[in-house]
């Protein structure tokens, strides 16, 4: 009797796939409605173009590192992006009820430098072991 092989997928692999995905889908969004999101956070069209590039970039980096990059870094990064993220909300928020108009800048600021910081940190990581190489086996 033939036994069917099944591969189980981590669901911390699902997430940073959905964290990846996530990215590039908001990269579009930002890019496709740069004047009227521009418009509504407070921030120029330019920048709200270049968060789009660089949100495109990193959420792709994220996905083609998917497979050999270890969990435990992405989801470290991926926490790392979130909190700093909230703080950023945070401070732009901050920044509005206060009366500046540089809310919108500064939450989109982070958006332009968290992806690419986030992929350069995920390109530089160390890959992730085989399980084979973690025991030692040579046959490989």
């Amino acid at each position: 009797m033939a036994q069917a092989v099944t591969s189980r997928v981590p669901r911390e692999m699902v997430g940073a796939a959905a964290d990846g995905a996530f990215k590039v889908v908001l990269a579009v969004v930002f890019v496709a409605g740069a004047a009227p999101l521009g418009e509504l956070l407070g921030a120029p069209v330019w920048l709200m173009a270049v968060a789009g590039v660089a949100l495109l970039v990193g959420g792709g980096i994220e996905l083609r590192y998917l497979r050999s990059r270890p969990m435990r870094t992405y989801l470290k990064l991926m926490i790392g992006y979130d909190a700093c993220w909230v703080l950023a909300a945070l401070v732009g928020l901050l920044m509005a009820w206060q009366g500046s108009t540089a809310g919108g800048e500064v939450w989109m600021g982070y958006q332009v430098i968290a992806p690419l910081v986030f992929a350069a940190v995920l390109i530089a990581a160390a890959p992730a072991r085989l399980p084979s190489e973690a025991r030692g086996d040579a046959s490989a």
